[in-house]
């Protein structure tokens, strides 16, 4: 067993159901989104139209404060202690908002984030795998989140679809912190949707990729099949294909790999002339078909079944990033 394992109780049932926490979940999130749009306003923690924007006005941050309020919920009444990573993660973010961190500063505090989760998860695998995976998927699929909040619904709109596929396949207070994440985020995308009235900011980026690993993590918990954590990989493959194709783009055009552009798929998508709704749809989508073969594979109670399902995914996705030309090296404008 890895570390943390005196958390024997991450598997055990729900003191409250599934729907009460969903409920409350959505209500919160969606009654504090307002005062944070007006508290972000205030404090001039906003995005400002740019090279790398696509909106024409000034948008609020501070979503992720939001959605972090809802996804309490879901943790609360569970594992208390999953709120460390979490908050964590948000902080790290919003620091980020407010102050434009150095890279190395952001990957730092990652690899802190990631080391929270080791404190706070259990997991069957030995004590060294454990630290530096989960420490490595921390660290991805923050970025791999963060790069794909480029477009109104988007990030928020793909999480939410992997916390409803992790409610499906987890059980006891992983389910919990599942329903309570896709909850969040049903009311959070209610104003995010287009045109945005508030954006997720780096908090809100770096909050969901802490969440989603977390999520994962718990699939990986003792008592559970190790068919479900292999299948469970599949939930995250949108934001580790994101990252993917930002490194190989990146290392392809001979530039650092912490600088921005706009080649991204969905940056592709709308250049080609698809509405800014369908790329991000088109996102969500691709997710929503990932997550039912993430439950068909789980039904099927087989690690051949989880494994194809994993390298079909990776396929499709490298697929699809070869289509829109994000592989390419490109000469878009860059910060």
């Amino acid at each position: 067993m890895g570390p943390a394992a005196n958390w024997s109780d991450f598997g055990r049932g729900p003191r409250l159901t599934g729907p009460a926490i969903g409920v409350v979940a959505f209500l919160v999130t969606f009654c504090l989104t307002p005062l944070v749009i007006v508290l972000a306003t205030r404090l001039g923690i906003v995005d400002r139209p740019g090279p790398l924007k696509p909106q024409s006005r000034p948008v609020p941050y501070l979503g992720g404060v939001a959605v972090f309020a809802g996804l309490v919920v879901g943790i609360a009444v569970g594992h208390p202690m999953l709120i460390a990573p979490v908050v964590a993660a948000l902080c790290l973010g919003v620091a980020d908002d407010r102050f434009d961190l150095p890279a190395m500063s952001r990957l730092l505090g990652q690899i802190a984030v990631g080391a929270v989760v080791v404190a706070t998860c259990p997991v069957h695998l030995p004590g060294a795998l454990a630290v530096i995976s989960i420490i490595a998927v921390t660290v991805v699929v923050i970025n791999g989140v963060n790069l794909i909040d480029g477009l109104d619904l988007l990030a928020a709109g793909v999480t939410a679809v992997a916390g409803v596929g992790f409610s499906v396949i987890l059980h006891g207070s992983a389910r919990q912190v599942a329903i309570a994440l896709a909850a969040s985020l049903a009311g959070f995308l209610f104003y995010n949707r287009p045109p945005a009235r508030v954006y997720l900011g780096d908090g809100g980026s770096y909050l969901l990729g802490a969440a989603l690993t977390v999520l994962l993590v718990g699939s990986w918990r003792p008592g559970v099949p190790e068919h479900v954590g292999v299948a469970a990989l599949a939930l995250v493959a949108v934001p580790v294909a994101e990252i993917t194709c930002a490194v190989v783009r990146r290392a392809r055009s001979h530039r650092s790999l912490t600088t921005g552009d706009r080649g991204h798929p969905y940056d592709r998508l709308v250049t080609r002339g698809w509405p800014r709704t369908a790329a991000s749809l088109a996102y969500i989508g691709m997710e929503a078909l990932l997550a039912a073969g993430v439950v068909v594979a789980v039904h099927q109670q087989s690690m051949r079944a989880s494994v194809g399902l994993d390298i079909a995914a990776a396929a499709l996705l490298v697929a699809a990033a070869a289509a829109t030309g994000a592989l390419h090296p490109d000469q878009e404008v860059r910060r």
